[in-house]
């Protein structure tokens, strides 16, 4: 049997699949329900000072694709609009209750250390495993000052960690927004304050779409429209390649990180995890499918684990970032050319029309006891892969190198790299 448990940043877990700052994190019902089913731990809503904010209604924008609901989410909800002393009598319940689970506390106040000063303390009192600070959120909030308004200025990013590092005894951890040039930056200013750890994406601005008869973004409100954040199965690309960066880079690889952006599947976790991911943090999909959704995720993880022998989460922890190198690092002289398996082909001719317009002509109709099928020219193709991308058909069209290789060459090497001639003329 393989271990799920996870010790992130001192916070002790059953499993790495953690609940997001969220709705579905906003009371304490709806964290019973979620420990029933079995995840490890959460982070409760986003709290701030009291008087609590104001939701609009309605509040969410969805985008689907290819006949699936909900490939994004966008949302216009700010933080919680509960009364801050309510969370906390729940939080401490809740802990109690389950004291095996993570709770973590999501935090926003404004910038100044007393205010942050008087919320630590409050919620150090609740038995509480650990905070997060919410520099992520990009509407409503921001524009107050908080959420995205600090995570975008390091120098913010870091004043304020210092201060909760200073005045609390939890582990501290960071969420950081992606609407930012270089993930890097409030990463390390994050270390700088002494952060035990960072939790990444916050949501990505966006508008949904527009409503044409209304001619507003969607969701309205009242005829209105704004910005909000965007989340769901859309963004796991962006965060994935924000998590491996901070997993990446010397001067943040210390720092424990908790994967977020659309995370809806055991594997998903595992492509996380594989990039230096700690934990990971799931929404969209809990408010698509309900909370038990970590079943499937916890089966499917722990059987991919025992097949590949993985003993435990630390064991394949950031093992795919020894490959995640830099464009001018790949191997120029590498080929692969596309390969049709004839028999699984069912003639539908996608690859040979987006090869034929738009890549490289390297697929040609031809027909064969009646039946049309294509063929690859091999000296054409350029082993791009669309056509892999393309066909319908799971395995028909798959990327196969050729037997004998050139040595390696980088772009470093290559004789058209202008550094290279700069530094060697001949």
């Amino acid at each position: 049997m393989v271990d799920l448990r996870v010790n992130f940043a001192g916070i002790k877990a059953p499993n790495p699949f953690f609940l997001a700052s969220a709705p579905p994190t906003d009371k304490a019902y709806n964290v019973t329900r979620a420990f029933r089913a079995g995840w490890g731990g959460v982070v409760w809503k986003t709290l701030g000072e009291d008087p609590p904010v104001v939701n609009v209604s309605s509040r969410y924008g969805g985008v689907g694709f290819g006949g699936q609901r909900l490939m994004g989410l966008n949302n216009i909800e700010l933080i919680t609009d509960r009364p801050l002393e309510l969370n906390l009598q729940e939080i401490k319940q809740i802990k109690r209750d389950w004291p095996d689970r993570a709770m973590i506390v999501s935090l926003m106040v404004p910038c100044d250390e007393a205010s942050w000063y008087s919320i630590l303390r409050r919620v150090e009192e609740t038995g509480a495993d650990g905070v997060e600070l919410n520099f992520g959120c990009p509407h409503g909030m921001s524009e107050r000052g908080m959420g995205s308004a600090v995570g975008q200025v390091p120098a913010y990013v870091e004043m304020v960690t210092t201060w909760c590092k200073q005045h609390s005894r939890l582990p501290v951890i960071v969420k950081l927004t992606p609407n930012i040039t270089d993930i890097l930056l409030p990463a390390a200013a994050a270390q700088r304050g002494g952060a035990d750890a960072v939790s990444l994406i916050n949501t990505v601005q966006s508008i949904a779409s527009v409503d044409l008869d209304l001619m507003a973004p969607t969701p309205t409100v009242d005829g209105y429209g704004t910005h909000g954040g965007y989340c769901g199965p859309a963004v796991k690309p962006i965060a994935l390649r924000m998590v491996a960066d901070i997993a990446r880079d010397p001067a943040t690889s210390g720092l424990a990180i908790s994967g977020i952006g659309g995370i809806a599947s055991w594997r998903d976790a595992a492509e996380f995890i594989a990039l230096g991911a700690g934990t990971v943090q799931v929404c969209t999909a809990a408010m698509h499918y309900g909370f038990r959704i970590v079943e499937d995720m916890i089966d499917g993880l722990s059987n991919w684990m025992d097949q590949k022998s993985y003993p435990d989460i630390a064991s394949f922890t950031g093992r795919a970032i020894r490959n995640y190198v830099h464009w001018e690092d790949l191997d120029l002289a590498w080929k692969t050319i596309a390969h049709i398996d004839e028999a699984a082909c069912i003639g539908c001719g996608l690859c040979h029309i987006a090869c034929e317009d738009t890549a490289h002509q390297a697929i040609v109709p031809r027909q064969s006891g009646g039946r049309r099928s294509y063929a690859v020219i091999e000296t054409a193709c350029v082993g791009c892969n669309l056509c892999h991308h393309i066909c319908p058909v799971t395995g028909c069209i798959t990327m196969q190198a050729p037997a004998a290789q050139l040595p390696r060459q980088t772009w470093r090497d290559h004789p058209n790299n202008p550094l290279r001639r700069e530094i060697d003329p001949a």
